[in-house]
């Protein structure tokens, strides 16, 4: 037996629709995983929609999923039956109970880590990692600016640069994530976009920043920028609030800065790459320097409810869909 989540036709989370699919058998270099639990996104929304297409419809998204080992195909050593495995990674089709997938995009999971944990923190935390230690390695001492500071990416995010060194600006919608992300250790917190490089000119005193990383989109673009110092770096890694379109020009006339649109797959790409951003999250987590915090829990059947929890901006750290 096995169900999924299937999208017929892009729109909104009702077209999502749960229907029974075939066990598949897995191909040579695929493992066949049953998951025990799934990870909710913003690109999970991005794929419903049709703003990132689909290979064809119908089609399962969801990137993101621990669960264990039930098959392998030919020439797989890396993985077997019985091992507990999470990945965050393309191609789309998590939003199921038991799926393949290539199994050199798999990693082993301690036993420490729960499966509603891993689903938790795959995606979200690598990303995390990759953004703070390569896309712009920050550095002691630095301040920097963390848009949706309360988020699934943001909360993790603030946590490590704290590990790092760092001094955290938070940017939030509401007081209550101004409390959370406050107590995940960002040091100053700022309520929407309106008066953020006013107060960052104030925190600074008159500094502001080497990187702004930003997950919002449209919205917060033109502010982010209005937050660097010359030569900074604009880290534009979402797009909740819609895709951004500017004019590059506006870089120069702000102070020279840098822009770039990076993403895990690209950072994870080579195996080695892969294995090594797994390693540096499990080790943060399993120093107690990250928490993983799962906030929201749904039935997978019920995905619709947990994408409008989601897009309200109603949801708070990360959020798993239950098989």
């Amino acid at each position: 037996m096995n169900h999924a989540i299937r999208v017929h036709e892009y729109g909104g989370p009702e077209k999502m629709v749960w229907e029974e699919v075939p066990v598949p058998a897995p191909k040579p270099g695929e493992a066949l995983v049953r998951h025990q639990a799934v990870g909710l996104n913003y690109i999970d929304v991005y794929f419903r929609t049709g703003l990132y297409k689909a290979p064809a419809l119908p089609a399962t998204i969801g990137m993101e999923a621990a669960g264990v080992v039930e098959a392998v195909g030919e020439g797989v050593t890396h993985v077997a039956p019985g091992d507990r495995v999470a990945y965050a990674t393309a191609p789309i089709g998590a939003y199921a109970e038991a799926r393949t997938i290539k199994a050199d995009r798999l990693v082993k999971v301690p036993e420490a880590i729960a499966f509603e944990q891993a689903a938790a923190m795959m995606l979200q935390g690598m990303t995390a990692g990759f953004l703070l230690t390569r896309t712009y390695k920050v550095q002691p001492g630095q301040t920097i600016l963390i848009h949706a500071a309360a988020g699934g990416v943001g909360l993790i995010m603030t946590q490590w640069a704290k590990h790092l060194g760092c001094t955290v600006i938070g940017c939030v919608s509401t007081e209550e994530k101004a409390a959370l992300a406050k107590a995940h250790g960002a040091d100053h917190i700022v309520i929407g976009l309106e008066t953020l490089p006013a107060q960052v000119k104030e925190i600074t005193g008159g500094a502001m920043l080497p990187v702004v990383y930003d997950s919002v989109g449209r919205d917060s673009f033109t502010p982010s920028l209005d937050c660097l110092a010359p030569y900074g770096m604009m880290v534009s890694y979402g797009n909740a609030s819609g895709p951004v379109t500017t004019d590059i020009g506006i870089l120069a006339a702000k102070g020279s800065l840098y822009l770039t649109r990076p993403t895990l797959a690209t950072y994870t790409a080579k195996r080695e790459d892969l294995e090594a951003q797994a390693a540096a999250l499990f080790d943060v987590v399993a120093q107690g320097a990250v928490k993983i915090r799962v906030n929201q829990t749904f039935a997978l059947k019920d995905a619709a409810e947990a994408h409008r929890a989601l897009e309200a901006r109603k949801t708070t750290g990360s959020t798993v869909l239950l098989p």
